[in-house]
């Protein structure tokens, strides 16, 4: 009877082999992967998100200049930092300044702003625009 209690106790003491923890670290692995992509990807689209307000704000800025002033538009948005109409010069969710041509081409009342987006070069794809919010 000794004998079958000692074996029982070598098994226990014995711990996990180690394909077992490899298996539960490649879980793991599995699940922090998958969790990152859906971070990641949400994370793009609140940056977005946080450019198109940043435009609407510029927006309302302008139309808030040109109330007060009889020039219809600014020379660039720093006129309106100037005027202390923002607080500071606005970026875009990637650190870049916005790119502001007023009056605009698609918006004759007001400005076209647009932010370069992710690979800061303005006229490609990913750039966002005043006149498509």
């Amino acid at each position: 009877m000794k004998r079958k209690s000692r074996g029982i106790v070598r098994s226990v003491e014995r711990g996990m082999t180690l394909i077992e923890i490899m298996v539960v670290v490649a879980i793991i692995g599995m699940l922090m992967g998958t969790v990152g992509v859906y971070a990641f990807g949400r994370f793009e689209k609140a940056k977005i998100t946080d450019t198109k307000m940043v435009i609407k704000n510029v927006e309302a800025a302008l139309v808030h200049y040109q109330t007060e002033n009889t020039d219809s538009c600014p020379k660039g948005i720093a006129d309106l930092v100037a005027q202390k109409i923002m607080p500071k010069e606005p970026l875009d969710a990637w650190g870049q300044s916005l790119v502001c041509k007023c009056p605009g081409e698609h918006s004759a009342d007001g400005a076209d702003i647009v932010s370069k987006g992710k690979d800061k070069t303005e006229g490609t794809g990913d750039d966002i625009k005043s006149w498509e919010l």
